[in-house]
């Protein structure tokens, strides 16, 4: 890690998210280290959760520790309290905050305000843990993370956001697909195209789902209507109808693709009826490797 946090993707050294899936990948198949002993890890959830909750929680206890599990009613962060409050109360009676926040500006504050590692369990940004279990379930698939094609169908998200900067950072080519009013932030999209120029792998964006997935190795996609976009649900369905990943549109990959998929699935919706247990789906893999992903995340800031 460049600093003592992990609220982006950015925060690994650069090329490190390999560096961090070759670790994810042996705590997987070795106990993992008890980096967490004597210890005590805060999730801080303002959203709902059951991966990210329950993944955290196990892999704390594996490496020795124990969580305190804080809602959005308990702490009301940034209403009942400012975030500097709550970072340095928990500053002095934990070792480590990780985070599940509406407004990625919680985290920062969170972070600037503790000398504790803080760690994004998604916001409004990104979702660095999950890239991190995705490439994880890249790399156990396919022995390698560089010279990939990744496309992902449908919003330019917090989930598609994450996956473009880990994708340019391994040397995998990353294509999105979505309607013009929902693509990536220009932000992100300048930062991975900054990092795949060193990279040397490829980023595009077309409105054409079936020109975006061809000869893909992945194909990813995630809900049309995220927490927080309730209101919009109706346009977005509409919008997003054309972008289902469905057995027709995933012909036009590679046979032996990955199909991805982050969860909470809605079948009918971003997905047809069978394609969570398509023969290429991957998915219940990878909602696990969350789980040895994290363990490589917290030992990496808190093995020191």
């Amino acid at each position: 890690m460049i600093g003592k946090d992990f609220l982006t993707v950015h925060d690994l050294e650069p090329s490190g998210v390999l560096d961090l899936v070759k670790k994810a990948n042996l705590m997987k198949t070795a106990s993992p280290p008890q980096v967490l002993a004597n210890k005590t890890v805060a999730l801080l959830f303002e959203k709902p959760s059951l991966r990210t909750r329950v993944s955290f929680e196990v892999g704390v206890k594996q490496m020795g520790g124990t969580c305190i599990f804080l809602s959005n009613s308990e702490v009301g962060l940034g209403i009942r309290e400012p975030e500097s409050d709550v970072a340095k109360v928990l500053d002095r009676l934990v070792d480590c905050i990780v985070a599940r926040v509406f407004s990625h500006s919680s985290l920062e504050k969170l972070a600037a305000n503790t000398d504790l590692p803080v760690i994004n369990a998604l916001s409004d940004k990104g979702h660095p843990c999950q890239a991190m279990g995705d490439c994880l379930t890249i790399f156990e698939n396919k022995g390698t993370l560089s010279n990939l094609k990744l496309a992902f169908i449908g919003d330019g998200n917090n989930i598609a956001g994450s996956l473009a900067l880990a994708c340019a950072d391994a040397g995998m080519d990353f294509s999105l697909s979505s309607p013009e009013k929902y693509q990536l932030p220009n932000e992100i999209w300048q930062s991975a195209q900054k990092v795949s120029a060193e990279t040397g792998s490829k980023l595009q964006w077309s409105t054409d789902p079936k020109e975006a997935i061809q000869d893909a190795d992945v194909v990813y996609t995630d809900v049309w209507v995220s927490m927080g976009d309730e209101e919009e649900r109706e346009e977005r369905l509409n919008t997003f109808a054309p972008y289902q990943v469905n057995e027709s549109l995933v012909e036009y990959a590679k046979p032996d693709f990955l199909f991805m998929h982050d969860m909470p699935a809605h079948r009918g919706e971003e997905i047809s009826e069978g394609m969570l247990d398509h023969k290429n789906s991957v998915v219940y893999q990878q909602a696990e490797n969350r789980l040895h992903a994290q363990k490589a995340i917290m030992a990496e800031l808190l093995s020191g």
